[in-house]
């Protein structure tokens, strides 16, 4: 019984509130537990990373120097049906056209490519893929010479097009 009020069960102020305080308490729990899985998860989705991450205390911790690289792709099969670029034709014109402009090295590597027509047809191909990787400081003297090694193998072999992608990067040598 509650002394204040005779004959009323014995009921005091605050234990009223206990199940709504402890509902309260169990979503606080259960909001905090969704935003703590959640996080990470949109961090990732998001491509940031999580504050948690540790990162570089200074730029020094970052290896290398600043670079280009720069990735050609170049086709065999000729569009007017003659005959294919064979790998000895390819070496040799990297040695004519792209060893004389980037004589410090150089990747390639032999792929299969895909790609669609100007008529919409789907083509595959035995392609190769150049690697070139120079510091960013030359990157403007670099350029019209990729864009020419580009243009000599479009014109020597009939070809309509040499993918080329550039990323920035570090690299240490």
């Amino acid at each position: 019984m509650n002394p204040a009020v005779p004959g009323s069960p014995d009921v005091s102020p605050g234990s009223r509130n206990r199940p709504r305080r402890r509902a309260a308490l169990a979503a606080a729990t259960a909001g905090l537990a969704v935003l703590a899985v959640g996080t990470p998860v949109a961090y990732a989705t998001l491509g940031a990373s999580s504050p948690s991450d540790p990162r570089p205390a200074t730029a020094a911790a970052v290896r290398g120097k600043d670079y280009v690289e720069t990735r050609l792709f170049f086709g065999t099969e000729r569009p007017d049906g003659g005959q294919d670029v064979t790998d000895r034709q390819f070496l040799d014109f990297v040695d004519a056209e792209v060893t004389p402009r980037f004589p410090n090295g150089l990747t390639i590597q032999d792929g299969r490519g895909q790609w669609r027509d100007s008529n919409g047809v789907i083509e595959r191909e035995r392609s190769y893929e150049l690697t070139l990787l120079y510091p960013a400081s030359e990157a403007r003297v670099r350029d019209p010479q990729i864009e020419r090694i580009r243009n000599a193998y479009e014109k020597a072999y009939a070809q309509d097009s040499v993918a080329r992608l550039e990323e920035r990067t570090t690299a240490d040598f």
